[in-house]
């Protein structure tokens, strides 16, 4: 099924980021905070309570369209509920996608205890998501191109110490409506993570090209 764009000027891109970005990153870290709080049962019943008053003030309005945003300037999506790159979506880290000239992308960011599985290491599953989207931005060319996950294998080298990290990803090849991207995560100590894919070009949009 063929996505629905509404584009966004410039001006209303910086003016909203410039607004819900301070609450996503304020959000973030009462994510943080709320995972590793000692405090007394006192202190939970109050900040519940202005938990639960913030809830009722961003409830007042709500948008209803879920069709992606698209710069006016630049053409690209903006994908602000993504769950790797949202900027409204808290859980995001988010990544922070950097393209070079040959084609390869990365991103440097941190991964916190919202993301954390063992002890001091990053989930599994989260390792997979930011790989299957960094492979997919790189497939796109910047997701400037409807290409989707047919097919992705992870391979754990070792355990993703929680903290700074890095994603990379570049495209091996492509054959008619599939790409094969590869990528990688690394902490300081290394490569952690590999990953490929296969990422392939909808029905629709071949049929609009």
């Amino acid at each position: 099924m063929e996505f629905s764009f509404d584009v966004i000027s410039a001006e209303e891109y910086t003016r909203q980021r410039s607004s819900y970005e301070p609450l996503t990153d304020a959000l973030r870290r009462l994510i943080d905070v709320g995972i590793h709080t000692a405090v007394d049962e006192t202190t939970v019943q109050e900040a519940l309570g202005h938990l639960t008053a913030a809830t009722e003030l961003l409830e007042r309005e709500q948008r209803e369209s879920t069709s992606t945003l698209r710069h006016a300037d630049t053409g690209r999506p903006l994908a602000w509920a993504n769950p790797a790159v949202g900027l409204r979506n808290a859980i995001a880290p988010p990544m922070v996608i950097e393209h070079e000239a040959d084609g390869s992308c990365w991103s440097e960011f941190t991964l916190g205890p919202a993301y954390e599985g063992p002890p001091g290491w990053v989930h599994g599953g989260i390792c997979a998501l930011l790989l299957d989207h960094i492979l997919g931005e790189v497939a796109s060319e910047g997701l400037s191109l409807p290409k989707f996950t047919g097919t992705i294998s992870v391979k754990y080298l070792r355990g993703t110490h929680l903290g700074p990290v890095r994603a990379e990803a570049f495209v091996e090849r492509s054959e008619g409506i599939k790409t094969y991207a590869r990528g990688y995560l690394r902490d300081a100590d290394g490569v952690t993570v590999e990953a490929e894919g296969v990422f392939i070009m909808p029905a629709w949009a071949r049929d609009a090209g």
